[in-house]
């Protein structure tokens, strides 16, 4: 069943029986439920004592963890005639309550249901859908004590879009390349490591600068470094995802034989204290990338 004629003749026809067997709840209104209640919801109210508040009627008529609908369950006729039709979402529920009076503990309720209005085919932001009304009627015998309208909004699902070919990814994070930072570059090209030295003081020190931080100098050297170090720290990256790049990977900082540390990928198994080496990967004619590898002598 999917047209619209056919939905609508069905919910015709549970609308015309009317309103469901009373269904009896499965306990009568007591104090242990009432605490339960108001303690979830954050009520401290001190009167709730001898009456149940209006806002829990629905809880006493819950089928519980295993209940099971009435075969003249209204709600549950209409949602499995559109189900079979494909609009097997729900998407949008709310309801509106009437009390009649307080319960009082001890008593014991009932409730019935009738289908009110089946509306749709509708379109929404969410999809095509239906909204489907009931009205429940809870009583104390033959004593109307609360009522609830019920909408819900069954959709049919969106249909995925066809999934889009990815797009080629960069090899590398292309680093910015300065004034000072450019003999680093040009070094790994060349398969070396090299460390900014002071011209004055000969003071090593990574990242480079413009300008010696102990003597003040502003004619940087630099140190062609065997390579050679452990592991100082090192992260190991999940998320966010990184253009180019295949998650998670490790960055490690190393404390390299010369004193200072450098920040580069690790290929391998991190772990404090382990002895690696430099190796270069060349990305194209203009770029060469550093990274860590563990030591075959460690």
């Amino acid at each position: 069943m999917t047209d619209k004629s056919a939905i609508e003749k069905e919910a015709a026809r549970i609308a015309e029986r009317g309103e469901s067997a009373p269904r009896l709840a499965r306990d009568p209104v007591n104090l242990p439920m009432i605490n339960n209640w108001l303690e979830a919801i954050g009520d401290q109210h001190p009167g709730y004592t001898e009456v149940a508040p209006p806002a829990m009627v629905q809880v006493w008529t819950m089928g519980g963890l295993h209940g099971q609908r009435t075969s003249d369950d209204p709600l549950g006729a209409m949602m499995a005639i559109l189900d079979e039709a494909g609009f097997t979402s729900v998407v949008a529920t709310n309801s509106d309550q009437t009390y009649h009076r307080y319960l009082r503990v001890g008593e014991h309720v009932s409730v019935t249901s009738t289908l009110e209005d089946v509306t749709g085919p509708k379109k929404t932001a969410l999809g095509e859908g239906w909204f489907v009304t009931t009205r429940s009627t809870w009583y104390v015998g033959d004593e109307p004590v609360a009522e609830m309208r019920f909408r819900v909004l069954k959709c049919r699902p969106a249909e995925k879009p066809a999934p889009q070919p990815e797009a080629p990814r960069a090899q590398a994070i292309r680093p910015a390349i300065n004034r000072d930072t450019e003999y680093f570059w040009e070094g790994c090209k060349q398969g070396e490591l090299r460390i900014q030295r002071c011209g004055g003081c000969g003071l090593l020190r990574h990242p480079p600068g413009p300008m010696c931080p102990e003597c003040g100098a502003t004619k940087p050297k630099y140190l062609v470094s065997d390579g050679r170090g452990v592991v100082y720290s090192y992260v190991v990256h999940h998320h966010p995802q990184v253009p180019g790049k295949q998650t998670p990977f490790v960055v490690a900082l190393v404390e390299l034989d010369e004193g200072v540390r450098m920040l580069f990928e690790l290929d391998g198994e991190p772990s404090i204290g382990l002895p690696v080496e430099v190796v270069f990967t060349k990305i194209d004619d203009e770029l060469t990338m550093p990274s860590w590898r563990p030591r075959a002598d460690r």
